[in-house]
């Protein structure tokens, strides 16, 4: 049985993975989370007992944990999920996404490369360090073009420049020290287990709550949206398949305004849930924009399609539906996070499993 680290395995994307590697594949996933504010395993609590799943928590800038986990369980590989991802957070507080999604990358790719150069020839040809980055590095679009593996990096915000500049660290690793990596740039990812300081989930727990619904600016602002189950079959492809050193970028072909997603959810909550009286779109409320807001982003998802034959199975339509349903079936889940009771969770059920 072969070993594979997921860094920020207990995050909204990281999770979605791991919940795949367990169920389609044979391999044992060591799952690698600081459990900060976002990292919430209720959303891995059908792995609780299985034995393939083994849970640790550390940071990855801890360079002592990181060789000593490398030394333990002697992985194939790494898929780095591990950052600060929100944006409005790095416009408040930039340091932490530095520590983390730079510091952290650069240790935990030390650590790897460590652990790379002890191994034999055939293991070193086989390991693949995958980093998880966005599309938000590429900047912002106009009205036309798409983002590709080619795009020249124009980050934006904090956390744009925090995630570009780890993608850098990584492709230097490669191309200086022969690391074998691949990197893949997503576009705005939505589903199940979300937390809720996200657009759709913010959405729609607010207008369930009765609060208002804030949407930066004019609303008129474009993401390219990704199905988060869909993006973890793309990132267990480019991990087995992809070739050492190339990028993929990972987008849902799903181009919406915010406005435009709002209004959407506002739909089908009145569908699902409706309100005593009116509609749920009577909660919309315009707010003074973010600052350096990006305009549009939209992925050219051509070239993992042609190499790995990866295509998003999701529609917008079919997965916001999928996503507003399970938001409305696990209220517990979403009591436990907007709580903090998830993290009372996390001690009675994993503590004593942690390595």
């Amino acid at each position: 049985m072969q070993t594979l680290f997921v860094t920020g395995g207990a995050g909204f994307i990281g999770s979605a993975l791991v919940r795949l590697l367990l169920a389609e594949s044979d391999w044992q996933v060591v799952n690698i989370d600081k459990l900060t504010y976002a990292g919430n395993l209720e959303s891995l609590a059908e792995l609780k007992d299985d034995g393939r799943h083994v849970f640790v928590q550390a940071d990855i800038a801890d360079r002592a944990a990181m060789d000593a986990l490398f030394a333990r369980y002697q992985p194939r590989g790494v898929i780095h999920l591990a950052a600060e991802s929100h944006v409005d957070r790095s416009i408040l507080g930039p340091a932490e996404f530095v520590q983390t999604n730079i510091v952290g990358t650069y240790v935990l790719l030390e650590a790897a490369r460590s652990y790379w150069a002890s191994l034999g020839e055939e293991a070193r040809g086989g390991f693949r360090f995958h980093h998880v980055s966005t599309d938000e590095v590429f900047g912002s679009l106009g009205r036309e073009g798409f983002f590709a593996e080619t795009t020249a990096y124009d980050p934006r915000s904090p956390y744009s420049s925090s995630k570009a500049a780890s993608d850098h660290l990584v492709r230097a690793w490669h191309h200086t020290y022969g690391l074998p990596v691949v990197v893949t740039n997503c576009s705005n990812n939505y589903g199940p287990y979300q937390f809720p300081e996200k657009l759709i989930p913010l959405m729609v727990l607010n207008a369930l709550a009765g609060k208002p619904l804030p949407i930066y600016g004019r609303g008129d602002n474009v993401r390219d949206w990704l199905y988060v189950d869909d993006h973890a079959q793309a990132l267990r492809l480019v991990f087995e398949r992809g070739q050492a050193g190339a990028t993929y970028c990972i987008g849902g072909n799903a181009e919406r305004t915010n406005l435009d997603v709002v209004d959407r959810l506002c739909a089908l909550l009145d569908e699902l849930r409706p309100r005593a009286v009116g509609s749920y779109a009577e909660l919309k409320t315009f707010v003074a924009d973010r600052p350096g807001h990006d305009q549009r982003y939209a992925i050219d998802a051509g070239y993992i399609r042609r190499e790995l034959g990866w295509t998003p199975r999701e529609s917008f339509d079919s997965g916001l539906r999928r996503t507003v349903a399970w938001y409305l079936d696990n209220p517990l889940w979403v009591d436990h996070v907007q709580s903090g009771e998830y993290r009372r969770w996390v001690q009675q059920n994993y503590s004593e499993r942690q390595q």
